[in-house]
């Protein structure tokens, strides 16, 4: 365990629940953890007992959907052979548009003839790259990332080979939707749960609070061993994503210092306010390096090695590229940084 991580509890120890189980976590709130294709191997997904329709019937809510794989779905199908008791899915309600979330929401919803629950911001996002569209396809990140600065061959074949990462992951995404905002706050099963929105990570990522059982699930916006990603991708080029996040931190500060975490990645753990304090703490830093190296002009590949001391697959380089052109967009939008573009069009930032 490293020392940032020692500093907080988890009070599940190392106890998982094994693939296509669940295992309660608080009453009636259930965690279901599968497998991902990636260095991130996993993703947190919750299962709440909801009360009675109109009909009188009880049911489930599910928060979170996986990928879309055949895994997944054997995994979801061994939870609802096991563990709703014969009951229904009611709703799927899904934090934020990125493919280990939403995934199979389409499935799901028809599986179950369920209603989608999610922030515009974010099924709106999740439409459009499903379906492709122009802008926010896997084809405009090459430009996007040759513009700061990819330039190995090699990195650059792999990068355009990922046009078709997101509809691969996400084939399909239901054509309605419940739409669910800030501070919004709705009942599933005996409880009142508070919409959270955070920015940064996603156009509009939907964490949730419930009071009565001092619980957060707090998706992607609070992880406990890894910062969060927080990038800059074509469609907004100019976003200051790092500033978004660190803002959105600020709208956990009112809850209790024992809360119970439900993160999308890592273990439950309580310690969410010293776990802000390290973000917090992570960004400054990295934001520091940042400066002193732009005292010479700097594309967002050249800081890569900076922030991310490590090798990088493919599907890592993708996001820590996104990454280290948010913090350098974020010191251009306070002023610390200047921008340049030579003659082949690529970006440099330097110190001002």
């Amino acid at each position: 365990m490293n020392p940032l991580e020692s500093q907080l509890e988890y009070p599940f120890g190392d106890q998982l629940p094994p693939n296509g189980t669940v295992m309660e976590v608080a009453p009636g709130l259930f965690w279901l953890r599968v497998g991902l294709p990636f260095a991130l191997d996993h993703i947190n997904l919750w299962l709440l007992r909801d009360g009675p329709d109109r009909e009188g019937e009880g049911g489930w809510t599910i928060i979170d959907c996986g990928i879309s794989s055949d895994a997944t779905r054997e995994a979801w199908e061994s939870v609802f052979a096991n563990a709703l008791g014969g009951l229904p899915v009611r709703r799927v309600i899904v934090t934020h548009c990125h493919p280990d979330h939403v995934g199979l929401a389409d499935w799901l919803c028809k599986r179950w003839n369920a209603r989608l629950w999610m922030t515009a911001g974010d099924y709106g996002f999740a439409r459009m790259m499903s379906a492709s569209l122009p802008g926010v396809d896997g084809v405009a990140a090459l430009p996007h990332f040759v513009r700061h600065g990819l330039s190995e061959a090699s990195m650059r074949e792999k990068v355009e080979g990922r046009k078709s990462y997101y509809p691969t992951m996400v084939p399909s995404m239901p054509e309605a939707y419940h739409r669910i905002v800030d501070d919004q706050v709705f009942r599933i099963g005996s409880h009142d749960w508070q919409v959270i929105t955070g920015f940064g990570h996603s156009p509009e990522h939907a964490s949730l609070w419930c009071a009565d059982l001092n619980v957060l699930i707090s998706g992607d916006m609070v992880l406990p061993r890894i910062s969060t990603n927080v990038s800059v991708f074509a469609v907004e080029p100019e976003s200051n994503a790092v500033q978004m996040y660190l803002d959105s931190l600020k709208k956990f500060g009112h809850l209790p210092a024992d809360t119970l975490v439900l993160p999308s990645h890592g273990k439950p753990f309580r310690g969410l306010h010293t776990r802000i304090g390290q973000l917090n703490d992570h960004h400054r830093d990295r934001l520091a390096e940042v400066v002193v190296a732009c005292a010479s002009p700097q594309t967002a590949a050249d800081i890569v090695p900076i922030m991310f001391r490590r090798p990088l697959d493919t599907h890592q380089m993708s996001f820590a590229l996104g990454e280290a052109l948010a913090h350098l967009n974020k010191l251009w939008h306070d002023g610390v940084l200047v921008r340049e573009t030579d003659g082949a069009g690529v970006i440099r930032f330097r110190t001002a």
